[in-house]
Formats: structure tokens, C-alpha cells, sequence
């Protein structure tokens, strides 16, 4: 299987809908002059998704194994560089209840 293939299984597995890979966005997120994100955001068309038409994927390693996130554009996402930094808010907020 391919990573594209990959994360159109998790699109499917997370929100529930086909997707079509439309492009690759390099995405750079900074904080206080440090590099806290770097990669590559794979942008997907939804297909009958209820409330947003694309999608921004990508998996990463944990400790646990691969790691997809597929974040949609719903504002305030809006972009790749948006959908990465949603994601880092997210993990933040993870780990501070948890």
C-alpha cells in the first residue's frame, strides 16, 4: 500500500468519506525562532463529505508506530500551514489533560 493509499484509509477511518489526492504543500511551523514542524501536508478533495471539501493529511512516527492526522478544512483551517498548527494545538492540549 502506498503512503497517499494510507492516509486516504485514514481519511476514510476518521471521517468517514472517499477522498482524491489534489497535491503536496511543504509546510514549515515555527515558534520563538524554533523549528517545531517540518514535512510534507498531502491535500485531499472530500468526496461527499456533509460540511468540508478537503482535507489535509499526514502520518508521523510515535512510540507507539505510524501516527496519521487528517485534519479538515472547516475555519479556522484554511490552508496546510493552518491544519499544522491546529494539529500541534491539539496535541498540546492532549497531553496537558493527560
Amino acid at each position: 500500500m502506498t503512503y497517499l493509499q494510507e492516509l486516504r484509509d485514514a481519511i476514510k477511518r476518521l471521517h468517514g468519506c472517499d477522498s482524491k489526492h489534489l497535491t503536496t504543500a511543504a509546510v514549515v511551523e515555527t515558534s520563538q525562532g524554533e523549528t517545531v514542524w517540518k514535512g510534507e501536508v498531502e491535500i485531499f478533495a472530500l468526496i461527499d463529505h456533509a460540511t468540508a471539501k478537503r482535507c489535509f493529511a499526514w502520518a508521523h512516527e510515535t512510540d507507539e508506530g505510524k501516527r496519521y492526522v487528517a485534519v479538515l478544512e472547516l475555519p479556522p483551517v484554511t490552508s496546510a500551514q493552518t491544519a499544522v498548527r491546529a494539529a500541534i494545538v491539539n496535541e498540546i492540549k492532549k497531553h496537558r489533560q493527560g
